[in-house]
């Protein structure tokens, strides 16, 4: 009886091990908290030069996100109402360009100094552009000879 009971035991032990099997876990992603984008423009400042009234007043900035995570531009804002900025609304891929594109209103007569401050959760997230330049009247610029 002994050993029928031991041998009972065994087979017993034997199937409840065998129904164990280890549960494959998955690991979480690893997800660095400390990436950030990284905005570089291919140049921060643009000067028109003179203009006559009524010119194009437009300038493109380009940019590339250099970061490793998706770079997201929260606000652009011009320095006053004569300067009109539009730009890429959605995310920017790591590797990927971006760009901002500034209109002055070319029927303000006279010389003109603007920036435009951007702002992303990129690691330098406040970036200044700036623009420059003057307009005057069509019939007091200068047309090379």
């Amino acid at each position: 009886m002994k050993s029928v009971f031991t041998l009972l035991v065994i087979v017993v032990c034997s199937i409840s091990l065998y129904a164990q099997q280890p549960v494959q876990q998955s690991q979480p992603a690893v997800v660095d908290s400390t990436a950030k984008a990284k905005i570089i423009f291919e140049e921060l400042n643009h000067n028109f030069g003179v203009m006559t009234a009524g010119a194009d007043g437009s300038t493109v900035f380009k940019f590339k996100n250099e970061g490793k995570v998706p770079l997201i531009l929260t606000n652009v804002q011009a320095s006053c109402g004569c300067t009109t900025p539009s730009w890429t609304r959605e995310p920017v891929a790591p590797g990927a360009t971006g760009e901002i594109k500034v209109t002055y209103d070319t029927k303000r007569m006279g010389p003109f100094s603007k920036s435009v401050t951007v702002t992303s959760n990129a690691e330098n997230p406040t970036v200044i552009l700036r623009i420059a330049g003057e307009v005057k009247q069509a019939e007091t610029v200068a047309t090379p000879q």
